[in-house]
């Protein structure tokens, strides 16, 4: 997490708020220096896992979300998921729920959430790729097309 990150997302959010934006202000601070806000460390770390747009539908949503430890300018995060739930929504879709953690270069989890995705039950044919070419794959996969 850089601080050309940290500034760009006050900038795009418009939370400037002094822990995360005036050097001087955050020294006195709990931490003695600036965190990175918690929403960018959010969007960061879930952006960190493999989707597959063919099965992909939409983010469901989020729940039990906590920020257990701060994540500051030059920490470096990875993502490490779970599946803990699979349920049914509707005919096409189902739920998809993971376990989610945000981890920095200390080996300390920064953030822990489930995070839940809407599947679809069918794949898509794969982004970009014409349906014959899908239909020749899958023939040699032994699946029907």
């Amino acid at each position: 997490m850089t601080e050309t990150d940290v500034v760009n997302f006050c900038m795009l959010t418009g939370n400037w708020l002094e822990l995360h934006s005036n050097v001087e202000h955050a020294k006195s601070s709990l931490y003695g220096q600036r965190l990175v806000q918690g929403s960018l460390v959010f969007a960061i770390v879930n952006a960190m896992i493999p989707f597959d747009s063919s099965v992909l539908a939409a983010f469901y949503g989020c729940d039990k979300l906590r920020f257990l430890r701060p994540t500051f300018i030059n920490d470096t995060l990875w993502a490490r998921t779970e599946i803990i739930d699979l349920k049914d929504h509707d005919e096409r879709h189902g739920v998809v729920t993971s376990k989610l953690e945000g981890i920095n270069q200390r080996d300390e989890t920064v953030l822990r959430c489930e995070f839940s995705l809407l599947i679809r039950k069918s794949r898509l044919d794969r982004p970009g790729e014409p349906a014959k070419i899908r239909a020749a794959h899958d023939k040699t996969q032994g699946q029907s097309a």
